[in-house]
């Protein structure tokens, strides 16, 4: 980390959440390495900012969502931190990469908690882990 430790970790983690939640792109991935390692959940790692930027265009056309109730944890060398928090969110397109059988989007809205885990390298973000419950994500936009 360029800032002294965990608060710099905090302050890092925090911001790539405000630049989620503001939709600003260029700011997002301004805070991940070139290298950046993305765990998407109930999938494959990806790596590297093109991907991450393809990732982001992805979710925005499939889905509308806002992070709220975050809380960040971090080690004290301010290389490692943790996120719990709950995605508000909308299911405005059908994305051709959930399970077969899920249904089709049309505006379902959901509430999911979720949690993210980060290594952070040189003020940036050097890997990203999310999860989150999948099927409680499925049986909420069947209803």
């Amino acid at each position: 980390m360029n800032e002294a430790g965990a608060s710099g970790a905090e302050r890092l983690v925090r911001a790539y959440y405000a630049a989620f939640n503001a939709g600003d792109v260029e700011g997002f991935l301004a805070l991940l390495t070139d290298d950046v390692a993305h765990d998407v959940n109930q999938g494959e790692r990806e790596a590297g900012k093109p991907a991450f930027r393809r990732f982001l265009e992805h979710m925005n056309r499939c889905y509308r969502e806002r992070i709220e109730d975050v809380v960040v944890l971090t080690d004290p060398a301010g290389t490692r931190a943790a996120a719990e928090f709950v995605v508000h969110g909308t299911y405005i397109a059908t994305d051709p990469g959930v399970p077969p059988g899920t249904p089709a989007a049309r505006g379902q809205t959901y509430r999911l908690p979720a949690g993210a885990f980060f290594t952070l390298r040189d003020g940036r973000i050097a890997r990203i882990s999310n999860f989150y419950n999948l099927p409680d994500w499925l049986r909420q936009i069947a209803a």
